[in-house]
């Protein structure tokens, strides 16, 4: 345990460094103090799209920021030929994946803390109101982050950073399109396209699930048990793929 989480700690000073964090941050801050404009848009419902935007943008950014940086942790070490002094200590390859994947986790957490407390106050001074669906949106906007995080981990270990970020953004993607894929039209049905596209709706993970915007927009509420079985659902695809990065990168040829 000692060892994933100094792991873990160095992961997080050394993402911090990354210039792309600030830039991707700065657009996220830009999208959620910007959002009053496009309320403007909308009269009477100002509030409603200010919330919509700034959990959008938590989403979005948040999903870029583990994609960028998640895809580049493991082949960053390998590339620079630095993970061979690390593995030389008396360290698992597994250690080694878990405490990459915690110290991105622990980024993203402060990330969307920052950018919960901006939404917030902006909201305030907008004089709008701030209910307890808004942060259970914002619980399971963290819990998709880690899923695509360890997606971004497992690229990692088996593919290059770019092919990576484009595997992870496709399924993110897609992951909030699989009620398409689940209800297709009529003139699908019967062509080689409808077997493809029932394959990915079971294995890519359903996030939208994972999304309360319209809810939390609206104040309306959410049975507490959904919002728990919903977490449950996106840290269970979570573990499951973060095991295969540990998995491919234990079988990986250094």
């Amino acid at each position: 345990m000692k060892r994933i989480q100094v792991v873990a700690l160095n992961t997080l000073r050394e993402a911090i460094r990354d210039k792309a964090l600030y830039v991707l941050a700065g657009f996220a801050l830009v999208a959620i103090l910007g959002s009053k404009a496009i309320g403007w848009i909308s009269v009477g419902q100002d509030i409603k799209i200010v919330k919509d935007i700034c959990l959008a943008a938590m989403s979005v950014f948040g999903a870029l920021t583990a994609i960028f940086v998640g895809t580049n942790l493991l082949y960053k070490e390998i590339d620079k030929k630095t993970l061979y002094t690390i593995l030389a200590q008396p360290m698992e390859r597994y250690e080694f994946v878990i405490g990459k994947y915690l110290g991105l986790a622990i980024l993203l957490l402060l990330d969307i803390l920052f950018m919960t407390a901006v939404t917030v106050a902006w909201v305030l001074v907008l004089k709008g109101e701030i209910s307890p669906i808004f942060f259970q949106a914002v619980l399971l906007i963290y819990v998709k982050l880690l899923l695509i995080t360890a997606l971004s981990v497992l690229l990692s270990a088996a593919a290059s950073p770019i092919l990576g970020a484009v595997i992870v953004f496709c399924a993110y993607v897609f992951g909030h399109a699989t009620e398409v894929f689940r209800d297709l039209p009529p003139q699908i049905a019967g062509t080689p396209a409808e077997p493809v596209l029932r394959t990915v709706y079971y294995i890519v993970p359903n996030l939208s699930l994972l999304d309360l915007h319209a809810y939390a927009a609206n104040n309306v509420p959410v049975n507490p048990l959904y919002v728990f079985w919903a977490a449950v659902y996106g840290l269970g695809w979570g573990v499951a793929i973060l095991a295969l990065a540990c998995v491919a990168f234990e079988n990986k040829e250094l």
